[in-house]
């Protein structure tokens, strides 16, 4: 697979070209890879899930697929405390669509407002 055949998905977020990397990457396969999505401008891990998952969905939209879409989806927290509320925004997003998912948690974020990080991959078929 050449470079050419992959599609790098901007979000426009600052860290990106801090960073470098691109908020999602689609592979010719049908394959699409989002890059962790953080909302820390929500309040509590509800709210960051719900947000952090927009995110996701919003470069997800950019590749033409949607939540249904979604095939796997891992979920970085910073307190086991989290889990429910956590969980409950996942069930209330995916229930129908029933993901991989794996709940990790970490130490923390670059940012420490954040309690919540999301990567989703989804695939949309073979183009």
């Amino acid at each position: 697979m050449s470079s050419d055949e992959v599609r790098r998905i901007s979000s426009g977020g600052a860290y990106e070209d801090v960073i470098g990397y691109s908020r999602a990457v689609q592979l010719p396969n049908g394959l699409v890879l989002v890059s962790g999505c953080t909302a820390a401008d929500a309040n509590g891990p509800y709210d960051q899930a719900v947000g952090a998952f927009g995110v996701a969905f919003k470069a997800l939209a950019q590749a033409g697929l949607g939540p249904e879409h979604v095939v796997r989806t891992r979920m970085y927290l910073t307190h086991a405390r989290d889990v429910d509320e956590v969980g409950r925004a996942h069930k209330e997003l995916f229930d129908a669509v029933r993901p991989a998912a794996s709940m990790i948690i970490v130490s923390g974020f670059v940012d420490p407002s954040m309690v919540v990080e999301v990567e989703v991959e989804a695939y949309g078929g073979a183009a």
